[in-house]
């Protein structure tokens, strides 16, 4: 009898641990090791330590993967986002990493990102209609 499927918008927690630790657990066979670690820049409001923006990732197999980023409007145009991916990819060149790959939608930021040394190697069309998302990547050694 051939296993059940079953689609879900919402999957338990221990489903996505399933599925993360099966991979990973495959893929550091094929390797010999596992090196995947998070990565977080966080942007703290100094009058109230609260967490306002940042930047989530991680590394892995000699790449650092920017999922996310977020800067208030108050603090843009500040320096603020350069520093802190400056201090993701400092931090990535520290463990090892080769380059980095994130994405970002085209009213979003890739121009931010491509005045830091970012390259776009690909772009697929989403919505709204003329929307895209645009594919970056950064090499950190030679």
């Amino acid at each position: 009898m051939p296993a059940a499927l079953i689609l879900s918008s919402d999957p338990e927690p221990e489903a996505r641990a399933i599925i993360g630790d099966g991979l990973n657990a495959y893929n550091d066979a094929i390797v010999g090791y596992a090196d995947r670690m998070p990565l977080t820049v966080k942007v703290v409001d100094p009058a109230t330590g609260a967490v306002i923006g940042g930047i989530s990732g991680g590394t892995s197999l000699g790449l650092l993967f920017v999922d996310l980023v977020f800067l208030p409007d108050s603090l843009r145009g500040q320096d603020v986002g350069s520093r802190m991916m400056g201090m993701a990819e400092d931090e990535a060149r520290r463990r090892g990493c080769r380059a980095g790959m994130l994405y970002t939608i085209s009213f979003q930021a890739p121009g931010f990102y491509q005045k830091l040394g970012w390259t776009v190697f690909g772009e697929i069309p989403c919505d709204p209609e003329g929307t895209s998302r645009f594919f970056l990547t950064k090499t950190f050694r030679d």
